[in-house]
């Protein structure tokens, strides 16, 4: 019957008849047939499947192989023998070559045909390791494709016990090994099914015995990490990266990062592979491991490899984002590599000629989720633009594309940039001793202390959140004759860029230190910052002078001119901090007035005495300094001081409102105090009072903590709690401006007369019953029949806070409380936070409630607002997040912490919002500045050095971790210390000093 079927298939009769004669054929098979024959028709019929001349051979083979195994199963059982099998894998069959998947197919067919039968066992014992031995010979993905199909049929014919590994490490290889030769879709898409198949019978392995995973794995990262330049591994290795449990991520990713075998370069390569596999079609998860990996890498420092792979590697992500099929796994790495980027607009740089292209590309390929993923690109441009402005030839054209689509707002680009950054990432791959000194989460750096340089420190943190002053500095063009105005635009750049977590100040400490402050000793903080305005002042005065230009600067203020000189208009500091007072005088007996203007930086308020402090504020009491020290008189200070031993229930809190009407209220000259009038030619009794008549745009009020007692001869400090209000209003007494001879000059005193200022302009005295009586009855006139009734309030609201802990100027420390004001933004964003003092609940202290120009409705979400974290704590080198709350509680919880410093900004509510902002050349990045070229050099090159500094100490300390032993306290280690404290929270900083023990920090 054989010779017949063969003769019959290769002659040339019609194909239906041998169609028909086959049917009879296929047919006596349910008939008795001799073991002879019936091996005789399974010789035929593997002849036919697996070297047939066309079509409809094969397919008479497999009818006549299937019909006679259905009815003849055992004699089909002994006709594939171990032998034939073995034949065809080793050696094939006639033309056919043994890697042939013809061959493997064929095997396939059989199996299926003796699924039931015990003789499959003995055929899969042979398979087991004749798959193994393909496995070695890396077959191309046709034939391991077949292979793979067989053995999720059969999974008895895969290799068993360590062999399985074995196998499944050769697999990884052989995916490794495979090419792809086709380049038309339908080859291609094929292609990428044989290997999905492949990928999905490891897969299979992976599930029924895990054991086999993790050396599989370890497989794919010697194949992807190999530096042999001869063979360079396939993408398809990204199918498999589906298959792994993403809860395996952080324990292969610590192996993977804090392997000290695993050399640098063999990373890069591994890095640089994995990120290639973006472009492998429908591979799920590749962007996570991804992104995964360069987190570990941040985590334990190793930034050399993170710069070389992103600057290697980041045009290529880009260009996957031009196919909708892998555009958003790019996305996601491409977002990741340059929010991470921060040090240096290099990456962000090389990709941006081709975002205009693609912006329009997405507009106009009508793909449904090209909106979605361009909404998403844009919100990524803005970001980058904003981590890097000062570039409006690159971006001009990118904000043209761009302009109609959402920009997220400037917290939730410095939320994305902080999160990414890698001194930012979670380090719980590394053990305790690799823990980064990487920036806080509030993404503010910190001051490093150089040696009781906390006085020095607090005050730049203030000035620096000082928001419109910052950028003011940040913008100036300057040359070379602004020393120190160059080094605290350099240190504001550095504050606002760096990727340290705390800058050392040392070149500025060395340029604004006073003369007469020495160098390792506690010093008044509130003198260092007149004496710095003053410096900056006067340095552009005479730098503006000698090239004959006016100031740059521009403000509503005051203007200066020299002696009978060409006016040059307001320096700087002057624009942004100087105001004017006018003190008047007027004689009781004749009622002539003498006036005096005087500029001043910063007011000085004394403590009410506690008489005043016992009753309600009546209006007449003395006022303290102007720019005039920080100690208050000795006759305050006994009361004062006295009253501040007292328990809080037993006196009433003063607040900075009361303080500020205690300075302007009018005084009574009287006794020894009698003023001469030139009028009457002899002492008479007269009325003084201060008025302010320019109001500067910050208002520096310092509170005269330090007295000097006369009879011990020392300086005590006045621990009273002030109540600290977010809102205040400054009176403006509005009046014809006098001409002036003498040109506008910041009056600091030094240290050797600041003492005796401070005592003689603390001095007041209260008014007699007498008095009080003719003022009521209206017979002292004075200066309020003198001066016109044109007061308006100036609202402000609070920016910083510099608190003292300790009991004197010369010992303690200090730390800043701030936030970002400027003069119209405040109002908006920040909260109006009108809390009560400590330990009061209902009532708002006398002269605590905010200006008319804050609406109710602000004020309502103010109170709600008091645990808001939009209040930054800048202790040192640390850096927190807090609230309002802990701002005025902080005295009751700590009495050695108090108020010291505090700053305010003007609000000017009739301009629109975002008039602050900052264009240049009509380009609108951020409210923030552009850098400067220089200045951007400067930070690149350190924020470069800081990242190999880290890595070179990650590596030192990874070397020694096996036989250190020691204690630390893990970063964010916070006991309930005060803020002021030398503990872990208080920030005390050693600015690189090894100290184990200080009296003052």
């Amino acid at each position: 019957m054989d010779k017949i079927l063969e003769a019959l298939v290769s002659s040339s009769h019609p194909l239906a008849v041998k169609k028909a004669i086959v049917k009879k054929v296929v047919e006596a098979a349910e008939k008795e047939v001799t073991e002879e024959q019936c091996q005789a028709l399974y010789a035929l019929a593997a002849r036919l499947i697996l070297v047939g001349e066309d079509a409809f051979q094969r397919q008479v083979g497999q009818q006549v192989q299937e019909a006679y195994a259905r009815y003849h199963r055992d004699e089909f059982a002994r006709f594939l023998t171990k032998e034939f099998v073995l034949s065809l894998l080793q050696q094939g069959y006639g033309p056919l070559e043994r890697r042939d998947p013809a061959i493997v197919d064929f095997l396939h067919g059989c199996l299926r045909l003796l699924i039931s039968c015990p003789a499959v066992l003995e055929v899969a014992a042979t398979l087991q390791t004749e798959v193994l031995r393909v496995a070695c010979e890396r077959p191309d993905a046709p034939l391991c494709a077949r292979l793979a199909a067989l053995l999720s049929d059969f999974p008895q014919c895969m290799p068993r016990d360590k062999t399985k590994v074995l196998f499944c490490q050769q697999l990884v290889r052989t995916i490794s090994s495979f090419q792809c030769p086709a380049s038309r879709d339908r080859e291609l898409r094929e292609y990428v099914s044989q290997v999905n198949r492949v990928s999905a019978l490891l897969q299979g392995v992976w599930k029924a015995d895990p054991a086999t995973l993790l050396p599989s794995l370890q497989e794919v990262f010697a194949v992807i990490s190999s530096t042999d330049s001869s063979s360079e591994p396939s993408i398809a290795l990204a199918s498999l990266v589906q298959h792994i449990p993403l809860q395996m991520i952080t324990v292969l990713i610590k192996s993977l990062t804090t392997d000290q075998n695993v050399r640098d370069a063999s990373m890069i390569q591994a890095l640089c592979r994995m990120i290639d596999w973006l472009s492998w079609p429908l591979a799920n998860h590749v962007d996570t491991w991804v992104i995964a990996l360069l987190k570990g890498l941040a985590a334990v420092q190793k930034f050399t490899i993170l710069i070389d792979v992103t600057l290697l590697k980041i045009e290529l992500v880009f260009n996957r984002l031009w196919y909708p099929i892998v555009r958003q796994g790019a996305l996601a790495v491409l977002s990741h590599m340059l929010l991470s980027f921060q040090h240096s607009p290099e990456a962000f740089h090389l990709v941006v000629p081709h975002m205009v292209l693609l912006v329009q590309s997405l507009r106009s390929d009508g793909l449904p989720t090209s909106h979605a993923f361009l909404l998403q690109f844009t919100e990524l441009i803005h970001c980058m633009m904003y981590q890097y402005s000062g570039f409006p030839d690159l971006y001009d054209n990118i904000l043209e594309s761009i302009k109609d689509l959402p920009k997220p707002s400037e917290e939730q680009i410095k939320l994305f940039l902080n999160q990414s950054a890698w001194t930012s990432q979670s380090n719980s791959f590394a053990s305790g001793l690799l823990r980064l000194t990487g920036k806080s989460e509030t993404g503010k750096t910190g001051l490093i202390n150089l040696g009781n340089t906390c006085y020095m420190n607090s005050v730049l943190q203030s000035l620096f959140m000082a928001t419109d002053f910052r950028r003011r500095v940040l913008s100036l063009q300057l040359n070379g004759g602004s020393a120190l105005m160059k080094k605290l635009q350099l240190l504001f750049a550095f504050l606002a860029h760096t990727q340290r977590a705390a800058y050392a100040p040392r070149h500025f400490f060395e340029a604004s230190r006073p003369p007469w402050f020495t160098t390792g000793s506690q010093q008044d903080c509130s003198e260092y910052l007149r004496f710095l305005l003053d410096r900056l002042h006067e340095e552009e005065k005479t730098v503006k002078a000698l090239q004959g230009k006016p100031s740059p600067a521009v403000s509503d203020g005051p203007s200066a001119a020299a002696d009978g000189s060409e006016e040059v208009g307001p320096t700087l500091v002057e624009s942004m901090f100087g105001g004017r007072l006018s003190t008047g005088i007027c004689c009781l007996q004749c009622h002539s007035v003498s006036e005096k203007e005087e500029p001043f930086t910063d007011l000085s308020l004394a403590f009410c005495p506690s008489a005043a402090a016992e009753e309600p504020f009546s209006g007449q009491a003395c006022h303290g300094p102007v720019n005039g020290g920080s100690e208050s008189s000795e006759g305050v200070s006994k009361e004062s001081s006295s009253s501040s031993l007292a328990p809080d229930s037993e006196r009433t809190t003063l607040s900075v409102t009361d303080m500020m009407k205690y300075l302007l209220a009018p005084e009574i000259l009287d006794g020894e105090n009698r003023y001469f009038c030139e009028c009457c030619g002899t002492l008479q009794r007269a009325e003084r009072a201060v008025r302010v008549v320019a109001a500067p745009e910050y208002l520096i009020l310092t509170l005269l903590r330090f007295s000097y007692d006369a009879a011990q001869h020392v300086r005590r400090k006045i621990l009273d709690n002030a109540h600290i209000p977010l809102h205040i209003s400054l009176p403006l007494h509005q009046q014809r401006s006098s001409s002036s001879s003498s040109s506008f000059r910041l009056p600091f005193q030094t240290q050797l007369d600041s003492h005796e200022n401070g005592e003689n302009l603390a001095k007041k005295l209260k008014p007699s019953r007498r008095e009080e009586e003719d003022e009521e009855g209206g017979q002292s006139g004075g200066l309020d029949r003198q001066k016109e009734q044109r007061e308006v309030e100036i609202p402000y609201v609070l920016s910083s806070v510099v608190m003292h802990s300790g009991m004197s100027s010369e010992s303690g420390h200090y730390y800043s409380y701030g936030r970002n004001v400027n003069a119209v933004d405040g109002v908006c964003s920040t909260a109006a936070n009108h809390c009560l003092p400590a330990g009061s609940k209902g009532v708002e202290p006398s002269g605590s409630c905010p200006p008319q120009s804050i609406s109710t409705a602000q004020e309502v979400e103010g109170c709600l607002d008091q645990s808001s974290r939009d209040w930054f704590l800048f202790n040192d080198s640390r850096v927190t997040f807090t609230n309002f709350q802990s701002v005025q509680n902080i005295t009751s919880r700590f009495p050695k912490d108090t108020a010291y410093v505090l700053i305010y900004r003007k609000q000017e509510t009739g301009r629109p919002p975002g008039a602050n902002g900052i264009s240049i050349n009509g380009l609108r990045l951020s409210g923030e500045p552009p850098l400067q070229k220089e200045l951007m050099d400067a930070i690149t090159k350190d924020n470069k050095l800081f990242l190999q500094e880290q890595e070179l100490n990650a590596r030192t300390r990874a070397l020694q971790a096996a036989t250190a032993s020691c204690s630390f306290r893990p970063n964010g280690y916070d006991d309930n210390e005060p803020p002021g404290s030398c503990g872990p929270s208080g920030g005390g900083g050693g600015g690189g000093f090894n100290t184990v023990s200080r009296l003052v920090f």
